[in-house]
């Protein structure tokens, strides 16, 4: 197995290196930024590259695309010290075989490697609870990122996004509710800004595709 080690930290690079070299792994090259990365994976063809997450200049999650881009016959590894569920589910998502540790026991490292070279998909066993919960239910930070908009808008703002679902105007809103053209404007403009759009369209379209509806008043 010939492996390409991509880690800006000279030390941990260097042990590595020496640790895999002892297990049978050809080292072809190991470089310290994912510049070098990117121009030596044109003229080698190793059989799977470890990447360092955190990398200066170009983040490891960068170089991930680029390289599977570049090369999507030769597998990907992270490793990397994050076990954060967003950098996982980023780095699997960017095209990475492999997420792993870099305090796994060297020779768990190297069996992972060879199930990754043989066209498995592996993650270190210590992040199977995170794996699980992110297959299970999505990636925590998108969820957040995506109910968060909503979150701040006040009552009134999004009982107003519930008639803009509607396609109602100002004036019809504004006699719905018992105010002003000019309060339910303000109204709309807090909106827009909050949800970070350009028009009430937008406003409406994104309101109606995570299921927010007005409610009906019962009559009186």
């Amino acid at each position: 197995m010939k492996a390409l080690l991509i880690d800006d930290h000279a030390l941990f690079r260097a042990g590595l290196e020496s640790l895999l070299e002892r297990r049978g792994i050809e080292i072809v090259a190991s470089v310290g930024s994912g510049e070098d990365a990117i121009r030596l994976v044109r003229k080698t063809t190793p059989d799977v590259i470890l990447l360092d997450l955190r990398m200066p200049e170009i983040s490891g999650l960068d170089v991930l695309k680029t390289l599977s881009d570049q090369k999507p016959g030769i597998p990907v590894v992270m490793l990397t010290t994050s076990s954060e569920e967003q950098d996982l589910a980023a780095a699997l998502r960017k095209g990475a075989r492999g997420y792993l540790m870099k305090d796994m026991e060297p020779d768990e490292l190297v069996i992972a490697l060879r199930d990754i070279v043989a066209g498995n998909t592996i993650v270190a066993p210590a992040l199977t609870g995170v794996l699980a919960d992110l297959v299970k239910n999505g990636n925590r930070q998108q969820r957040k990122e995506t109910e968060q908009p909503f979150t701040e808008l006040t009552p009134r703002e999004r009982e107003i996004l519930g008639h803009l679902a509607e396609g109602q105007s100002n004036k019809v809103i504004a006699r719905h509710l018992d105010i002003s053209d000019g309060t339910v404007k303000l109204h709309v403009k807090a909106i827009l800004r909050k949800l970070g759009v350009h028009s009430r369209v937008e406003a409406a379209v994104m309101a109606v595709e995570h299921g927010i509806r007005r409610v009906p008043q019962n009559p009186t």
